[in-house]
């Protein structure tokens, strides 16, 4: 890490659903005074509900209150109120009023990375229930993103470790998914993936396992055409524009330890084909990135857990993770963007 060029670097962190475990794990995060080190953590949400979560937690994290993003104190973790002082905790249940106030929190951090005053975000969960409102009308936040920064063609990418998992559909219904997924569409998830391979993960010639729709891949054709008519034509459009992707694999037999090690990425057709196995293996440690964005949207990949709020028992290294991950993608953007072409470097080299 470059410490001169990361020293003023600001997080943003959204709050989440307030009667949910997003303060707990951002509390639990920020309770080593490391982390704030060589970057700014920004809450936005409610300095008013940090407090109640500090004092049932018996937390002794500090949080210093600002009034804007200008009004930033570095090295410390700041919060901005963006919500009015009625709001209230409900530990543990969904209310309309915990909807709201995670959606103010998120349309604040929306318009400051808007305005370039952040480039990184880390979105507590949210309840995707209570969230849909007048001015919120997605499945979740990758969807929400996707419209904010017009950039429809996104790819929910689960990282742990080495292995990293994108899905070709992700927020609807298991009917809808045989209707959804196209050629068109399969080759556009491994563009982008590719290209997040490349950018975001700094590996210079990435290797795509893509998986099948149907059970044993169709078994060619008695279980399905989708492989034969779809997914295989895909894999070869893809083959043509320099895009390495191989398949389609069998989902039931395909996440085992020679496979996870031979490829830099796999793609999935639907949400649970690739999020099952991806959580088993990531143990709850791993992180919902939203590749294909301007910016670098990073998440715990956990809900809200109103089950275990506020015993204090809430595993953060999920939300530690996200931020880890943030940073590396933005070193790794960084790194590439300061890349001088080969072509270039020759000719000023002859000149």
């Amino acid at each position: 890490m470059n410490s001169e060029n990361e020293k003023n670097l600001i997080v943003a962190i959204t709050q989440g659903d307030i009667n949910g475990i997003g303060f707990e794990v951002i509390l639990k995060t920020f309770s080593d005074p490391r982390m704030t080190e060589l970057f700014t953590p920004v809450i936005y949400g409610s300095p008013k509900v940090a407090a109640y979560y500090k004092k049932v937690l018996k937390s002794n994290t500090n949080i210093n209150i600002i009034k804007d993003i200008n009004s930033v104190a570095y090295n410390k973790l700041n919060i901005i109120n963006c919500n009015d002082e009625n709001v209230r905790v409900e530990i543990g249940k969904s209310t309309k009023y915990a909807g709201v106030a995670s959606y103010e929190a998120l349309k604040s951090a929306v318009i400051d990375l808007k305005n370039q005053k952040t480039k990184i975000i880390v979105t507590a969960p949210i309840n995707k229930n209570n969230i849909q409102l007048d001015n919120f009308h997605f499945p979740g936040h990758t969807e929400y993103f996707a419209s904010e920064f017009n950039s429809p063609n996104v790819i929910m990418l689960m990282v742990y470790d080495k292995l990293k998992v994108g899905v070709v559909t992700g927020h609807i219904p298991l009917g809808e998914v045989s209707k959804v997924i196209t050629k068109e569409l399969i080759v556009e998830k491994l563009h982008i993936l590719n290209e997040t391979l490349k950018n975001d993960f700094a590996i210079r010639k990435p290797l795509i396992a893509v998986l099948g729709l149907n059970p044993h891949s169709g078994d060619n054709g008695v279980l399905g055409n989708e492989e034969n008519d779809i997914v295989i034509p895909a894999i070869e459009e893809a083959g043509k524009k320099g895009i390495v992707a191989l398949g389609p694999y069998a989902a039931d037999g395909f996440f085992n330890q020679s496979n996870l090690e031979r490829f830099d990425a796999v793609l999935a057709m639907y949400h649970d084909q690739g999020l099952i196995p991806f959580k088993i293996i990531s143990e709850g440690n791993g992180v919902n990135y939203t590749a294909g964005l301007p910016i670098i949207r990073t998440s715990p990949a956990h809900g809200t857990a109103y089950d275990i709020v506020g015993k204090n028992i809430a595993n953060h290294e999920s939300f530690k993770e996200a931020i880890y991950l943030a940073l590396d993608i933005y070193r790794n953007r960084l790194m590439v963007d300061n890349i001088v072409p080969l072509e270039k470097q020759q000719l000023v080299d002859t000149n």
